[in-house]
């Protein structure tokens, strides 16, 4: 537990699944690294008050309020924490960066790459002021995953040939789940591809240390209308004899593209929510000339680790257990062999903005790695209007890191 008297105050915008995630991260990140700061939760916000004033006792934030300019406005906040739908995102992170707060957004950046342009412009102009930011991609943060870059950056797997990642889930399967707002376009800029497809883009940018440069796509979505949530209106339809009212899905069901990385290696992405059976199915392979690694997030404390070096008689993959306390975050967990989980990966994104926030570095992903995982979606999108033809990734006009 860290012992210093710097205290950096959080306000966080939104209490849903994300919100509870991230409490979850704040309120323990102190109670198992040494910090040189420690984060109060200071402030929640969210519309309702009945849902957000329980949310506040429920999570353990401080205080709360129904405006989040209320929030950013306040001279005891340090950081916002921004988990809201992604048509709020730009809106937000740009007052909180102009009022001098430090700013962790979740992913995907926003909606749009001329909104994610606008984020990180701001943010490189806050920058010179101190003041921080970063996007949540926290898959980054397992331990297994950043050791899966280590391998590679040590040079273990040679020189990178293929990469294939997939992220499959089928919460939506059945087509008379509801018109929820990540189905809608307006609200969360894409479906699948965004919301589960922008994970892998980043995981992999991540892990091989090369960029995305250009893709062939293609993306579907299998049921077109659906019924709106009980407090909405719109077009009615025919379901099981009664007439409900509907709405259109604006957003894709599935993303399937091919992509060129620009250190020469060829990689397939595959992100759908109609992956019957899996429920948060992301893989990662990436092979190598001199070997392999694999990690899937249900076995997310263990990489397979193929090493090509090896005698043929003693070849194969073998299971490594990423729980030594030599392994990334782990010294600060539990004994070798008892595993962590999910929620562990927010803590650990945690651990890393309070200290890049306290001691004066840029955290990452910055917003410019953000803003070119965004460059990819987009190419993605233009490639499958385009009946897949090749489109190239924009440059990002600034630094990012990947």
């Amino acid at each position: 537990m860290s012992t210093t008297d710097k205290e950096l105050r959080v306000g966080m915008v939104g209490y849903a699944f994300m919100g509870a995630a991230h409490s979850q991260a704040w309120r323990t990140v102190n109670r198992v690294f040494d910090l040189p700061a420690r984060a109060r939760m200071a402030l929640i916000c969210g519309r309702d008050t009945a849902k957000v004033a329980d949310a506040a006792d429920t999570l353990g934030w401080d205080a709360y309020t129904t405006d989040w300019r209320d929030l950013i406005n306040r001279d005891d906040i340090d950081v916002v924490d921004i988990c809201t739908p992604g048509d709020s995102h730009a809106e937000i992170a740009l007052a909180a960066l102009a009022a001098g707060k430090h700013v962790l957004c979740e992913k995907p950046l926003a909606n749009s790459v001329e909104e994610a342009r606008a984020m990180t412009a701001a943010a490189d102009v806050a920058r010179a002021a101190g003041v921080r930011s970063m996007c949540g991609f926290n898959y980054r943060r397992v331990p297994a995953v950043t050791m899966m870059r280590q391998l590679v950056a040590d040079g273990r797997l040679g020189v990178i040939r293929h990469v294939r990642a997939t992220y499959l889930q089928d919460w939506i399967v059945d087509p008379q789940f509801p018109l929820v707002w990540r189905l809608q376009k307006d609200r969360a800029g894409s479906g699948a591809l965004g919301d589960i497809g922008a994970h892998i883009i980043d995981l992999t940018q991540f892990v091989t240390g090369q960029r995305i440069s250009g893709v062939s796509a293609v993306t579907e979505t299998f049921v077109k209308e659906r019924p709106l949530p009980a407090e909405s209106s719109g077009l009615a339809a025919s379901v099981d004899g009664h007439t409900a009212p509907t709405g259109t899905v604006t957003v894709d069901d599935a993303a399937v593209f091919v992509a060129r990385l620009d250190g020469g290696a060829l990689a397939t992405y595959e992100a759908s929510r109609f992956a019957t059976g899996r429920k948060n199915a992301l893989r990662v392979e990436i092979n190598g000339s001199l070997g392999s690694v694999v990690f899937d997030l249900e076995r997310l404390n263990e990489l397979e680790f193929y090493d090509a070096t090896r005698p043929a008689v003693e070849q194969g993959f073998n299971r490594i257990l990423v729980t030594e306390g030599e392994h990334p975050y782990m010294s600060a967990w539990w004994p070798p062999g008892h595993i962590i989980g999910y929620e562990h990966s927010f803590t650990h994104e945690m651990r890393d903005f309070i200290e890049a926030v306290a001691t004066g570095v840029d955290p990452t992903p910055s917003f410019a790695d953000a803003l070119q995982v965004q460059l990819v979606l987009d190419a993605v999108a233009r490639s499958a209007e385009l009946g897949s033809s090749w489109a190239e990734v924009e440059p990002t006009l600034t630094a990012a890191t990947v």
